[in-house]
């Protein structure tokens, strides 16, 4: 019964993941029918393939999600508030969040890109301590019951402090890197993870509040790696020369291949050997759980390793070139197509993050079904659209990012005052799930295309870099214009209420007989 269970959960996943790839897959079939971009045979079908894995690979995590992450994370967070050993939950919060953070396979690729400024073992670790700390920040939050509201807008105005002194340094070509180390630290392995750790410890010691305070970890784990690369440049000399990589497909095909899932299965599987020590260490000395507990979350864990590496492999070898190959070649063909495009892409992309869906359940499940998967899906859709069209049109103009970032902040922070805090916490959590794998492998590589068609290579760190902080901050003004407009709705829907009652025209007298 369990085994056929198992088997219909999967298709399901399978089913959902098929619609999830359908979209970014139909939009570049069409353009590749059109004489704007013209893919050869081998590349058509790698990408055609890559597709197909791509939609087992997301499967299989969000099962696995299912089974392993979200359960361990739950449990780690009840069991170590209920045991009341804070210090051992701040200890536990800070390592763990400094070990998966090192082991973050998009961290790994981003450190790589710098190294002829900043040493990649220095810049991750940096990353890794920032991740740790605000991690160990969001837990006494929820544990103290504080605003986060308050927290963010402090943070955000140190972020803001901090890039004035980069430009008195003269070290501004860092912020771009700066704000999309934000992104690409909170992937697909930790974001499940320090979900449910919320969600656990909310359930224990968040009081009144529980449903807002288990929200909100992954977007204070957001916020360090901002603060840590904008520290660390301080400190280096130098100035970043940044060379394109090779995205073409290679010639022995089949020797890349394994050597992708070689060292892809490598990344991910120090990720989740970090979390699974951890794991086992609390289930000795702390959590005991059962052992049919266990034994789903290490199949769930089984499932999460196959996934993860079907997914980052097929994203790597398929849909990086192809991606580039359609930024510059539409942008060298035409502007405002590559923009329309990006928006387009940015839309459909967001389908295809395995992060996406993890969030979207919990919101659902937290919420009691007041935030929909519908309403989640079509908000986060809209506002990573809207940033990578707006990164295409940089792109194009060739303007700094600030310019997006900080009226854009200053409106969520400003919103945030506005709807219910339960939709900010879960706006700033979604703008760091939403920048997940597809979008640094993908649409980060088609906006480098378009300004090595238009600008050239060494363009690139000022212009096409800023894209993930882009994806990673217009998803919190969309969620919080949904809950702007849920207040305006429901205040609306009251007004009405009070008019019928005091309507003279729903007015009754009501006349009474004695009978003598």
């Amino acid at each position: 019964m369990e085994r056929k269970t198992l088997k219909t959960v999967l298709l399901d996943k399978l089913k959902e993941s098929f619609f999830s790839v359908l979209p970014v897959a139909a939009m570049v079939a069409l353009l590749c029918l059109t004489p704007l971009v013209n893919l050869s045979g081998k590349e058509a079908a790698t990408f055609a393939v890559s597709t197909l894995f791509l939609m087992l690979g997301i499967a299989l995590f969000n099962l696995g999600a299912d089974l392993a992450m979200t359960p361990m994370g739950e449990f780690v967070g009840t069991g170590l508030t209920k045991s009341r050993r804070l210090l051992v939950l701040l200890a536990v919060s800070f390592v763990m969040g400094v070990f998966i953070t090192v082991a973050e396979p998009d961290l790994s690729v981003l450190a790589s890109q710098v190294s002829n400024v900043i040493d990649p073992t220095v810049l991750t670790v940096t990353i890794g301590i920032g991740v740790g700390f605000f991690l160990l920040l969001g837990v006494l939050r929820i544990v103290w019951q504080k605003d986060q509201t308050a927290l963010l807008l402090l943070f955000y105005l140190m972020i803001f402090a901090m890039t004035s002194l980069l430009f008195e340094r003269g070290r501004s070509v860092f912020l771009p890197l700066a704000f999309d180390s934000g992104g690409v630290t909170t992937g697909p392995i930790t974001v499940p993870f320090i979900m449910a750790l919320g969600v656990g410890i909310a359930r224990c010691a968040g009081g009144k509040n529980a449903q807002e305070n288990s929200f909100g970890l992954v977007a204070l784990c957001s916020v360090g790696p901002v603060l840590a690369m904008l520290i660390l440049p301080l400190f280096s000399g130098g100035s970043i020369a940044y060379e394109v990589p090779e995205y073409s497909l290679k010639a022995g095909l089949g020797e890349t291949i394994l050597n992708t899932i070689a060292d892809t299965f490598r990344e991910v599987s120090v990720a989740l050997g970090l979390i699974i020590f951890f794991f086992l260490v609390l289930q000795f000395t702390i959590l005991k759980i059962s052992r049919q507990s266990l034994i789903r979350i290490f199949s769930g864990i089984v499932y999460t390793l196959t996934g993860l590496v079907i997914f980052l492999t097929s994203v790597t070898i398929g849909y990086m070139p192809i991606g580039y190959k359609l930024g510059h070649d539409l942008a060298a063909e035409n502007g405002a197509l590559a923009i329309g495009f990006s928006f387009l892409l940015g839309m459909a992309t967001v389908l295809a993050e395995p992060a996406i869906h993890v969030l979207n359940r919990q919101v659902e499940e937290v919420t009691d079904g007041n935030v929909s998967k519908l309403q989640m899906m079509i908000a986060l859709s809209i506002g990573v659209g809207l940033s990578v069209g707006l990164s295409a049109l940089r792109v194009q103009l060739g303007f700094s990012v600030l310019y997006y970032l900080i009226p854009g902040y200053l409106l969520s922070l400003t919103l945030s005052f506005f709807v219910p805090k339960l939709y900010t916490a879960i706006a700033f959590d979604s703008g760091g799930v939403a920048s997940g794998p597809l979008t640094s492998s993908f649409v980060l590589p088609m906006i480098i295309g378009s300004c090595v068609a238009l600008r050239g290579g060494d363009a690139v760190m000022e212009n096409a870099f800023g894209m993930v902080a882009m994806v990673a901050m217009t998803p919190l003004i969309a969620i919080q214009l949904l809950g702007f407009r849920a207040i305006v709705a429901k205040r609306a829907r009251d007004k009405a209420a009070m008019r019928h009652i005091f309507s003279a025209e729903d007015a009754q007298v009501i006349y009474f007989e004695w009978d003598d």
